[in-house]
């Protein structure tokens, strides 16, 4: 280990919350992303630092996202001033080394994946006063379409639907949402989220360099404010928030001919000289091709998201995309539109069935979007089967490339691999268009990476445009279908493919085949495929050897998500130990695995430490629920559902009862169990949502957040008495 100088705590924290005190109460202080783009390829180090304001030790967790492409190959955390890199182990093994080290007085840290692109960090019996810093390293390709490249970092996760009835006992998070029948685990993807108009509470800085590889950038832009310091390198400006997407977005320069598509081939020994590599195979179709021939018809189902949560610029935008789609429809198409909230609704003259795309037809979808305002929960999972089921049922000539499902959604749903079933292994291609500053980007790039459609991202309205011309050329216009590879001069190993299913290849869009192979490096790689107008393609390109580690780790990536693609449609224990497997022969985080690091010197002496949750901000642009006029975002999950579905989950409590219960606590002995407090805290919580003028909220919410960290309660249950005496009467 290497011992780091100790980072000097500041003396004065920001508010978290809604608590106050001279130091702040909560720990995640700084946050500084380092990305550097080489390629198509992007690796990026994240480091967390999280700080103490405490005069007890605390165990502090922290909710976050991260690229769900990218894979986590490194944890080094610095703990009490030493630096200790972390272990890749199976997932409960990791856990329970975690949790011995702490109950020895240990300081540890642990890395988990709960959901592609939802993490969890927890730094444990961090001293009063004392820093510690988490450093992520991971690596992921760039997406790249029609001569531009997108780079997003995802800063916040966004509150989502959570349906079913809740478990009984004590949940498997430290989230704020009750685990559920249907989302067993809705406690580890749901942090507490602050109040409205608190300061910044996370020191925020994010720098990306970029490496073309000798073509000129053209036309850099950032979602967030940023500035070009130096030729290829772009910084964030200070002040910006932890609450939307960062997208940075640049042009390269295309040198691909417009007759035919262009193709890459790199291998990566394990070794020097060794026998055994990983491969990654790139063809990139000229962005002006148009398929080889004429279109064929479509049959296309438009799945509109008008829920809750698409309030604002959102719905505008959904109902701006779906129109778009129903308009570009033509003679012979059949397509059929759905709008879903917890009901779902079709157009009067239409129905839930396929009908042809004629002109009346057309209009009157149209018309039933343009009527479409967002409200309700997310019941996401039955309009999708629905829809997928009318295109598998319906009549004619329609090959399977040629059935499109589009869902134009934020995707803030927690019953993620529910929605995934409803699609897989039906023979029809899902387009995702994910419209959202804080979108669900895993589990939308999971839908269409698993039925061969594409995935678009609209932080904005003046990003849609350009989104939907990509959707429609690769929906209507794949320039080859069927890509297969074969290896010269070595064995390919049977089951790595990635993907595993033939891909089919857009205009303008790099479409990648990596796997593994044994035997001796490649030589070369012979690909195969058709044209949609049924014409045979062929290609042998020369495979040129590199000693890139991210080779690896990418097609690693793809390959641990397919096969927990497979496993979300279909559990099995066998499937489970194949998925460690892979993640620990290669080095890269699943949902069967995790980093812990531990510190074995000087136990802290402390072997109950403080649990914390750090809140996250309210997502940029969200319509929030409101009470009185006032914005509330109090607990996420409650904050996605229609009220009548938090109502049945949970019943209206009495404050009366639970200020007299958080009394008897302040007179007893001992403090009441952390399961205790956060089932009141709670209850507070749907108080404060339910409460009927901005200040009785707000001293509700600021009660719940107290009662969660035991601090400040009997100062925050007077206010609750002194401001609102009609709870008495």
């Amino acid at each position: 280990m290497t011992v780091v100088p100790p980072i000097t705590l500041p003396t004065e924290l920001p508010p978290f919350g809604g608590l106050s005190s001279a130091r702040g109460l909560l720990p995640l202080t700084a946050m500084d992303v380092r990305a550097e783009i080489v390629g198509l390829l992007a690796t990026t180090r994240v480091r967390q630092t999280f700080a103490n304001p405490f005069d007890e030790h605390v165990a502090a967790t922290y909710i976050f996202p991260l690229p769900d492409r990218a894979g986590v190959t490194s944890l080094v955390a610095v703990l009490g001033g030493r630096r200790v890199e972390g272990i890749l182990k199976e997932r409960q093994a990791a856990r329970d080394e975690y949790d011995a080290a702490i109950a020895a007085g240990q300081r540890a840290a642990l890395l988990e994946e709960d959901r592609p692109g939802v993490f969890s960090a927890k730094v444990g019996n961090l001293g009063p006063r004392e820093t510690a810093e988490v450093e992520i390293v991971l690596t992921g390709p760039v997406p790249f379409d029609g001569g531009e490249a997108a780079f997003r970092f995802p800063l916040v996760v966004a509150p989502r639907y959570v349906p079913g009835q809740p478990l009984e006992g004590v949940s498997v998070g430290d989230g704020t949402a009750v685990d559920t029948d249907l989302v067993p685990d809705a406690s580890r993807i749901s942090p507490p989220v602050l109040l409205p108009g608190q300061p910044n509470p996370v020191a925020l800085s994010l720098e990306v360099t970029i490496d073309p590889l000798g073509r000129p950038l053209t036309n850099l832009r950032s979602t967030l404010h940023a500035a070009l310091v130096a030729p290829g390198r772009v910084a964030l400006r200070p002040g910006e928030r932890l609450d939307r997407d960062f997208v940075l977005r640049f042009g390269v320069a295309d040198n691909v001919a417009d007759a035919e598509p262009a193709t890459t081939a790199v291998v990566a020994a394990d070794e020097p000289g060794g026998e055994g590599g990983t491969f990654a195979v790139t063809v990139v179709p000229p962005s002006g091709g148009d398929g080889g021939g004429a279109r064929r018809p479509l049959h296309v189902a438009v799945v509109l998201d008008r829920s809750g949560s698409m309030g604002g610029w959102k719905m505008v935008a959904a109902r701006r995309a779906a129109a778009r789609i129903v308009d570009s429809l033509g003679a012979g198409d059949h397509f059929l539109v759905i709008g879903f909230d917890d009901q779902i609704e079709h157009p009067a003259r239409l129905g839930g069935a396929l009908a042809p795309a004629t002109d009346q037809n057309r209009f009157a979808a149209v018309e039933f979007l343009a009527g479409l305002e967002a409200r309700g929960g997310t019941e996401m999972h039955q309009p999708v089967a629905q829809a997928a089921a009318a295109l598998a049922a319906a009549p004619g000539d329609v090959g399977v490339g040629d059935t499109v499902l589009v869902l134009v959604t934020d995707g803030q749903v927690a019953q993620e691999d529910l929605v995934l079933r409803s699609v897989g292994g039906g023979g029809v291609r899902v387009f995702t268009v994910g419209i959202d500053q804080a979108v669900n980007a895993g589990m939308l790039n999971r839908l269409a990476d698993m039925t061969g459609g594409r995935c678009e991202l609209v932080e904005s309205e003046d990003a849609l445009d350009e989104a939907m011309t990509r959707i429609h050329r690769a929906a209507s216009t794949p320039v080859l279908q069927d890509v297969a590879v074969t290896v010269d001069g070595a064995a390919l190993v049977a089951g790595t493919l990635a993907p595993a299913r033939r891909p089919d290849c857009y205009a303008g869009a790099p479409c990648v085949i990596s796997g593994r192979y044994r035997g001796g490096r490649p030589s070369a790689f012979t690909l195969t495929g058709r044209r949609p107008a049924g014409s045979a393609w062929s290609h042998t390109v020369t495979a040129v050897a590199v000693e890139n580690r991210a080779v690896r780790t990418v097609w690693a990536r793809a390959h641990v998500r397919a096969l927990e693609d497979r496993y979300a449609a279909a559990p099995r224990s066998e499937l489970a130990g194949e998925i460690t497997a892979a993640s620990l022969a290669h080095g890269v985080l699943s949902r069967f695995t995790a980093f812990v690091a531990v510190d074995p010197s000087d136990p802290t002496g402390s072997t109950s430490p403080r649990p914390v949750v750090q809140p996250v901000e309210p997502p940029r642009g969200w319509a929030m629920a409101t009470a009185g006029g006032a914005p509330q975002l109090l607990a996420a999950p409650m904050a996605a559902m229609p009220m009548n579905m938090a109502r049945r989950i949970r019943p209206k409590p009495d404050v009366k009862a639970l200020l007299e219960r958080i009394s008897e606590w302040l007179r007893a002995a001992d403090p009441p169990t952390p399961e205790d407090r956060e089932e009141v805290a709670r209850d507070l919580d749907q108080l404060a949502a339910d409460a009927d003028d901005p200040t009785t909220s707000a001293a509700l919410g600021e009660l719940a957040a107290a009662v969660r960290a035991w601090v400040d309660v009997e100062e925050k249950v007077k206010a609750v008495k002194g401001g609102r005496r009609r709870f008495w009467r």
